[in-house]
């Protein structure tokens, strides 16, 4: 189980990325919320999206949930 964040701050395309705790793009703590901990990215981006319905995962930490 790893601990899930979204980036508060959309990206370009409008994207609010999801990333796991220990990813190299992880926003500063100011510019991230705390999903929770889930054991992939499928449940976390769902829970961003309950926030940010253009939510998706980081190409990154989160590849089998990058989408754009």
């Amino acid at each position: 189980m790893k601990k899930y964040y979204v980036n508060e701050n959309a990206q370009l395309n409008g994207d609010h990325e999801v990333h796991t705790e220990d990813c190299t793009y992880l926003p500063s703590s100011l510019n991230r919320k705390y999903l929770g901990q889930f054991s992939d990215c499928k449940p976390a981006v769902v829970e961003a999206k309950k926030t940010y319905s253009k939510s998706n995962g980081c190409k990154t930490c989160c590849n089998a949930c990058h989408t754009s």
